[in-house]
Order: structure tokens, then sequence, then C-alpha cells
């Protein structure tokens, strides 16, 4: 139940107008007079990048569990993108990937779903929705150099306006989503907050991104592709994939990890997808013609600070990236923002945004997501060679080894797939993989051969089947 507002007009200020910005201003809109959200950029009124949003180039999936989140707070936003040229995708049956065990097979029924889009677009989509809402306005073109207030309590923030002279912004809450760029640690010590505890696992993944346009027929019911790596194989992990992103293109995603990265050159692009542990992707993208420059982002370290364990300041809250920041190939960035905002409203619903109380507890309900994304991403990140950052203890190996088990169980068991999709889509929490039934068909293992091929339908055999294309010389 909502609870009573206070007498005096309520105001939450967002840092950011990205994705967590403008979900957090979706979660908080019910429960106070006002949002405001700051943005150092002008946001686009159309489907481009942007300064801070560096890694806007590349490929992400929304998944079920996100999806979910994101249409609780913005009821029907997720057809507003398909109606937009998104597409959903069933999990697992649209999906041909490739574990460091092996195929998984598509001949489950299909219990999940992700959505493809360009990022610029899902971004464009949920920042219309949200600015449409009576209370949430935004400023853009203000860049935030401080938090007003004191250890006990933070009652707005510093900034430097639209004409570079210095203002205070009051507010009962200040939200910071700034994503990895936050300076939430400076701002709380010049205030006299707490330190708060960071960890870093860097395995220097390098992206390079492209769009293609897909062969004749392959555009709508194309599957995702993903050539995954393998952490414990001793050399540099290279991954490759293609996600359907509508309008008959493809959005193709390299990465490598320290020593093996991909870089922008034209010519090394689909060389370095052929390099991966299969050439799947490579094959596909011979048939296909590329329609971008390459752009290349660096920037993937997985970094969680724990504003959950310390005594922050109320009226303080940190959400999104700027919180808990993952290696974007793992796809959870996106929905581990929206399921962070969603328990922000969760808490607001029983406990007055002003109240001194709101912050921790929405604090600690924001990091549960947060830290099973963090989880799936640093226990396969930590064990590539050249990895930075805090390493594997006996139990991240035990763990490891576990899931690798669970892995290779997956190839052959409805079971095992089915709660590995669970947490994958962030649906469930990774408890769910400890559950009897799970434990049990572990313990059997798959019953048949790991596939020695691709699984592949006769159309998308067909599709391979093609004459490669001749390249043009120029760049597109």
């Amino acid at each position: 139940m909502t609870q009573p507002r206070p007498s005096h007009a309520t105001r939450a200020v967002v840092l950011g107008g990205g994705l967590s910005g403008t979900l957090a201003a979706a979660a908080l809109a019910s429960h106070v007079d006002e949002v405001l959200i700051l943005d150092h950029d002008v946001l686009p009124d159309e489907p481009k990048a942007r300064p801070r949003l560096p890694h806007g180039d590349h490929a992400h999936m929304l998944w079920a569990g996100g999806a979910d989140a994101m249409e609780q707070l913005l009821p029907g936003v997720i057809q507003e993108c398909l109606d937009g040229g998104a597409r959903r995708i069933p999990v697992p049956t649209g999906m041909v990937s490739y574990a460091p065990a092996g195929w998984f097979r598509r001949s489950w029924e299909p219990t999940h779903y992700l959505i493809g889009a360009l990022r610029q677009e899902f971004d464009l989509v949920v920042r219309r929705r949200v600015l449409a809402l009576p209370t949430v306005r935004v400023r853009c073109g203000v860049k935030v150099i401080g938090l007003l207030g004191n250890a006990a309590r933070v009652g707005g923030v510093r900034v430097r306006n639209e004409d570079h002279e210095p203002e205070t912004v009051r507010a009962d809450l200040v939200v910071d989503a700034t994503g990895r760029g936050s300076k939430a640690p400076t701002w709380l010590a010049e205030i006299g907050g707490p330190r708060v505890r960071e960890i870093t696992v860097d395995a220097g993944v390098r992206y390079a991104s492209r769009l293609y346009k897909a062969p004749a027929g392959a555009d709508e019911n194309w599957p995702v592709i993903h050539i995954q790596a393998d952490p414990r194989g001793g050399e540099p992990g290279r991954v490759a994939s293609i996600i359907s992103v509508g309008g008959g293109r493809w959005h193709v995603s390299l990465s490598g990890t320290r020593g093996g990265e991909p870089t922008a050159q034209e010519e090394q692009f689909e060389d370095f997808a052929r390099e991966a542990r299969h050439p799947l992707v490579a094959e596909a993208l011979a048939r296909a013609e590329p329609i971008s420059d390459i752009a290349v982002y660096g920037r993937t370290a997985n970094r969680r600070r724990f504003y959950d364990r310390a005594r922050l300041p109320a009226g303080f809250v940190v959400l999104g990236d700027a919180a808990t920041s993952l290696n974007p190939v793992y796809g959870h960035g996106m929905s581990a923002s929206a399921l962070g905002a969603l328990a922000l409203r969760t808490v607001a619903e029983s406990t007055p945004v002003p109240s001194s109380r709101f912050g921790m507890q929405a604090q600690r309900r924001i990091a549960r997501p947060a830290a099973d994304a963090w989880l799936l991403a640093v226990g396969q990140d930590r064990f590539y060679p050249n990895s930075i950052g805090a390493k594997p203890n006996i139990v991240d190996r035990i763990g490891a080894r576990y899931v690798a088990r669970l892995t290779y169980t997956a190839t052959d068991s409805a079971v095992v797939v089915k709660s590995l999709t669970d947490v994958m889509t962030m649906r469930k929490r990774a408890g769910e993989l400890f559950r009897l039934r799970v434990l049990v068909a572990a313990a059997r293992g798959p019953r048949r051969p790991v596939l020695d091929a691709p699984p592949l339908t006769p159309f998308e055999l067909a599709i391979l089947r093609r004459a490669p294309m001749e390249r043009p010389t120029a760049k597109h």
C-alpha cells in the first residue's frame, strides 16, 4: 500500500538520463510530487549514440527477467519496443549457443525469451514513456559536482547549470544513476560520508561491433548465435555473437580478453570471428553485408561497490552501473537495472520516500539482482589468463566446477536447461541451481552424447550454403 506523503511537496532527483535513470524515475513517479532527472548531455529525440553511452553501439540483450520488470514499471513498453522493430526471441529454441561443454540442444519447449534491439532504440522508447509521466521532468546540460548535506542526510546536489553557473538543487531523495563514471565515492567523502568497499575483476575484454544487412529471408526468424569462450582453456577468450535486431539487421559483436582483443580494422573483423571456438558466426557473416563502421569499446571491467553494506546518509541511493558494473558479454546490465528500479518502487510502496529508512532499505533490495548478475560474470572472468583483480578462492573454484557440470548436463537435460535459463534470464535467483531436482540431474549428467555440430534448422542450413558475398573495397 502506498504510504501517505508528508505535508510539504516531495522531490526526488535522479542523476543520469540513461536507462537506469529513467527507470528509477518511473519507479518513483507515483510516490513523490516531482521527479527531476539531471543529465550532462542533451538527450536525443531519436535513436542515436551519445557521449556518455559509449557502449551503445554494441550488442545488447534484454533478458526475460529484466523485460518483465520493465513491463511492471511501464506497462506496454515491451510491446512498444516490438512495434518499433525489436524482436522477441524465444529461449532456448531461438538460440544457437556453443558453451565450453558443447552445443546446447534446441529441442526443448521455449520457456523464456529475450528482446533484441539496438541499445539506443531501447533507451528512446523508455525515455519517451517516462518523460510523458506527469510528475517527471528533465534538465539537460547540467553537470553534478557534489552532494548537499552531511554524513547523516543528503538534501540535494550541487551542480553547474545550463549556463555553467553554480546552483543547488534540493531533494528529499537523490538517486545516482550516472553509470560507470559515477563520482559517488568522492561526493560521499566530501560530506563526511562512509568509504565504500569496492571489488574489481577485469579480464581486459575489448569489443568490436558492427551492423550487417541480413541475408534475404534471414532477418526475422534468425536465431541468436553465441559462440562462448572457455575461461579455463588457458588462452585468451574469444566470443562471437549475432543478434537480429529488426529492420533486416544483424547486430554482430566480437570480444576478446586481454591478449586476444579484436581491433577496428576492416579486414580483421570476420577473421577474428573465425578464430572463435567455432567458425559459425564467421560463416554467417560471409553471407551478409556490413552496413556500419566497426565500433570498439574496452571499458568492461566488473566493478562492485558495496553501498548496501555501508552506512550511507539518508536520502541517497545508487542504482545500476554506478553501483555494480558488469562485463557486457553476459548481457545482464539492462536487466539488473530494470530489476533494481523495480526494487526501488517496491520499497517506495511501503516506506515514505523522505523517510530516513528509505535509502538503506532500497539499497539492500537493489543489491540483490545486481549481486546475482555479478556472480554470473565474475564466476567466469576470474579464470581468464591475465585477469586482474580478485582471484578465485577455493569456494569460487568449487562453484565453477559445479556450474561447469551443470552446463555439461544442460546439453541434454530439460530440467537443468530450465533452471540455468531461469537464472541466466534473471527470472529467478542463483539459489535455483541448488534445488534437489537440479542437484540430482547434475549428478546423473547427460544421457546422450554432446552434439558434434550446431543444431541448425534446414532453413538456417540453406542460408549458410549460399555462396559467400564478395566484399566491396570501400567502407560502409
